[in-house]
């Protein structure tokens, strides 16, 4: 048998990652080598010849076919068992892709992994991604859904749930259809037992979790990935608070190199580069953009649209704005993101809560500083554990934030949460001290 024949047979018996793995060792490389020869990572390369994925994206599949110095018929063949099914000769289609996002992902690299390796490597089958309006949760689940479509060949159906009371209208087993166009039953037929990820972005409403389990049985590689502003635990599910993004301290303000570091700086700064090209950040301008940041908590939204006023305000200018009318940052007349207010994206959580969380966050948001769970406790007298509980929920709404610290899990109240709670109770504050910090106005 001829090479070609060797490497043909090898294809038909196992596959496209036993033909990767004979064609590498073939030439000498290790994974490691192919990887960087073909600007790929290591665990691609790991993934595709593990056969964990088996049919990769045809851009892959080029590199991979450059990195190996293919030609000729080896090449095509190289090809055509990528496309191939492993069990078979037929060709299958092309898994289908998630929406395309505008632009790349800045500052929740982190969060982006966790989660895709969530489904892909752990097996979760259910997660929510939960959090504040603005928080970027819908961005997040774009570039998770990115993720397993590239390196993993998922396919990805997004549902624009559009938030509202209505919810995602799930459908029962078999009939009924999902809000998209076409039948659930199309959707059960063409994903089968394959891997799929499916997206239900803003789904406020809830899920029904009969109807959900109806899916789950009928396609057995399927998973779903809910948004919401709020926490709505199903069976089986994992529930995911998204946090804003880390904000400086102020012991950065003068530090423009480590400031551009932080989370949110790296955000502002990336919208900013792009509506004024060529800029930079300067020393005199570092600690307005890092009070800016802290002033807006962080939240990607708000920081959008504070970029595109800075068309015709300075950063400075800015944080004086907002320091005279702290809630009234809407989007500029023409805008690339997020529309509407500040308040729309933290006056919702507050108005949703129930008598015990916001009886706990009106405790907790004249609480000076970071704070302890044990400190909720001292301060709002309850039971430890009612009190703990309401601070998770608390937490999951995205109305508080935990904080680095070397002496344990601390947390802080938002800073617009605290606007908004003085601006609704009416409350006046005393200096700080040994007095009470919060009396009633009148």
């Amino acid at each position: 048998m001829d090479v070609g024949q060797s490497v043909q047979a090898v294809r038909t018996a196992a596959g496209f990652g036993e033909l990767l793995r004979v064609r590498r060792e073939r030439i000498g490389l290790t994974q490691q080598c192919l990887a960087d020869h073909a600007t790929l990572s290591v665990r691609a390369i790991r993934d595709m010849e593990s056969g964990r994925v088996r049919r990769p994206r045809n851009e892959t599949v080029r590199l991979l076919a450059d990195a190996l110095r293919l030609e000729g018929r080896s090449r095509t063949d190289f090809e055509e068992a990528a496309r191939r099914h492993p069990l078979g000769d037929e060709p299958v289609a092309e898994p289908a892709a998630p929406p395309v996002a505008r632009g790349a992902i800045v500052g929740r690299e982190m969060e982006a992994e966790v989660l895709a390796d969530a489904f892909a490597v752990h097996g979760d089958r259910l997660v929510s991604l939960v959090g504040l309006g603005g928080v970027g949760k819908s961005r997040l689940a774009l570039e998770v859904a990115r993720r397993l479509h590239l390196a993993a060949r998922w396919s990805v159906r997004w549902v624009a749930c559009g938030g509202g009371s209505g919810g995602p209208g799930m459908p029962g087993m078999p009939g009924g259809s999902l809000p998209w166009r076409g039948p659930v039953e199309d959707l059960v037929r063409e994903i089968g037992d394959r891997p799929a990820l499916l997206v239900l972005d803003g789904a406020d409403g809830g899920v029904d979790a009969g109807q959900l389990d109806g899916l789950f049985r009928h396609c057995p590689g399927l998973r779903v990935l809910i948004t919401a502003r709020e926490a709505r635990p199903l069976p089986g599910g994992q529930v995911i608070p998204l946090a804003p993004l880390p904000v400086p301290a102020p012991e950065l303000d003068a530090e423009p190199e480590a400031l551009a570091q932080v989370g949110a700086v790296r955000l502002l700064l990336s919208h900013l580069s792009r509506l004024r090209p060529g800029y930079t950040l300067e020393r005199s301008e570092a600690p307005a953009v890092a009070e800016l940041c802290r002033h807006l908590d962080g939240l990607p939204g708000a920081l959008e649209r504070a970029a595109g006023w800075a068309l015709v305000q300075s950063t400075a200018q800015l944080v004086a704005r907002l320091a005279a009318v702290p809630l009234t940052l809407a989007a500029p007349p023409v805008v690339f993101g997020a529309r509407g207010d500040v308040r729309d994206e933290v006056e919702p959580a507050i108005r949703n809560l129930t008598d015990r969380q916001r009886s706990l966050l009106d405790v907790l948001v004249d609480e000076p500083g970071d704070w302890s769970g044990e400190d909720a406790v001292v301060r709002s007298g309850w039971a430890p554990q009612a009190c703990l509980e309401t601070v998770y929920e608390l937490l999951s709404r995205g109305l508080i934030r935990s904080v680095p610290a070397r002496d344990g899990l601390r947390f802080t109240v938002l800073n617009l949460c605290r606007r908004l709670v003085r601006e609704e109770s009416g409350l006046r504050f005393a200096p700080a001290g040994d007095a009470p910090l919060l009396a009633v106005a009148g």
